[in-house]
């Protein structure tokens, strides 16, 4: 843990000076354990809640912040865990990330195919713009819009924590988008299944429109292995391709911050938004993954680590959201992440049925 964490130090310029100077401020690894071990404790109890009868369907992840934001709102998250909590929120998230990339190959990308892949990305762009329109529309704060943005148009929470390290948006905002995503991404799932049919849409066409279209990962599985393993391996594929547009997506949010930064009043006394590096990292791994062939219990291991990992940093989220502030953001970013939904299954659907 040393090896991460970077310690208090102080570097005194001359002997009068030394007793003046201020410690820098840093992570000291001693004071990380409790906090690591709160949520790593909400993670693993959120797995285990998993196995409870309707609760299967849910993304540990889901069931960690919910933990995490009744344990801080009832309970008060301890002064001794903030360090470990705040640890989990940056370093761990940026780990955990970078590791999802182990679950994607450049092949996926190409069984889709370009037709696939370009319905893809032109409903991510066309939702993500929708979304963030309709929110200076409607008087949604800004932040909470993108985090809303990103979770429905590219894969829910896993994309509204990752893009909050470049929007750097409340924890509270963070937790309403995460709600958001998981309210409508669960409609999605037990609704999908009913609608084959209507559409007139063949198993590669609904896995294609599950894919594109679905919130989390675990919601398209669940939605799209209902109409046969054709429509569900390729939904599941669609939707890895999807996950794989994470990247860009947060690399064009960090620049544009940047940019913002730059060109604003303040920008000589506030430095700009950090690019979020990590995330060359995530596709570091996607290239490891393509061109090694890692064993399968491997895989699962690293899958699961992974899923635990994005399960810390969410369980710390919400050990750092006060409910009474979720509260004070009204129902609109609620009514903006229905029509997030609605936009992008209507579009993505649009499509699949014109190109595919």
């Amino acid at each position: 843990m040393h090896a991460l964490a970077r310690t208090e130090t102080a570097i005194p310029t001359t002997r009068k000076q030394a007793g003046r100077h201020k410690l820098r401020p840093g992570y000291d690894s001693a004071k990380l354990v409790p906090g690591l071990l709160l949520a790593a404790g909400i993670a693993g109890l959120a797995f285990a809640l998993r196995n409870l009868p309707g609760l299967s369907s849910f993304s540990p992840m889901i069931i960690a912040i919910i933990l995490g934001i009744a344990f801080h709102n009832l309970f008060g998250t301890p002064v001794g865990a903030k360090s470990g909590v705040a640890f989990s929120m940056r370093k761990v998230l940026r780990f955990a990330i970078i590791l999802l990339g182990l679950q994607l190959t450049a092949s996926q990308v190409a069984d889709v195919g370009v037709t696939g892949v370009a319905i893809i990305a032109t409903t991510l762009v066309a939702t993500f713009a929708f979304t963030l329109w309709l929110g200076r529309l409607i008087g949604v704060d800004a932040k909470l819009a993108e985090l809303i943005a990103a979770g429905t148009s590219i894969c829910g929470a896993s994309a509204v924590i990752a893009t909050n390290t470049v929007t750097k948006a409340p924890d509270e905002d963070v937790a309403y988008a995460v709600a958001c995503v998981t309210v409508f991404g669960s409609i999605a799932m037990f609704v999908y299944p009913l609608l084959p049919g209507l559409f007139q849409l063949g198993p590669h066409a609904y896995g294609l429109w599950a894919g594109a279209s679905i919130h989390e990962i675990a919601q398209v599985v669940a939605a799209a292995f209902q109409d046969g393993q054709q429509a569900g391996e390729f939904g599941t594929v669609a939707k890895l391709t999807r996950v794989m547009m994470l990247a860009p997506v947060v690399i064009a949010l960090g620049l544009a911050a940047r940019q913002r930064a730059r060109s604003s009043r303040v920008a000589h006394s506030s430095p700009p938004a950090p690019m979020p590096w990590f995330v060359l990292g995530f596709i570091a791994m996607v290239g490891v993954n393509s061109v090694i062939d890692i064993p399968i219990e491997a895989k699962s291991w690293t899958v699961t680590s992974t899923t635990f990992l994005l399960t810390m940093a969410l369980a710390a989220m919400g050990l750092e959201t006060d409910i009474r502030k979720l509260r004070a953001k009204g129902l609109r970013p609620l009514f903006l992440g229905l029509a997030a939904f609605l936009f992008i299954a209507t579009f993505s659907l649009m499509l699949v049925k014109l190109l595919d």
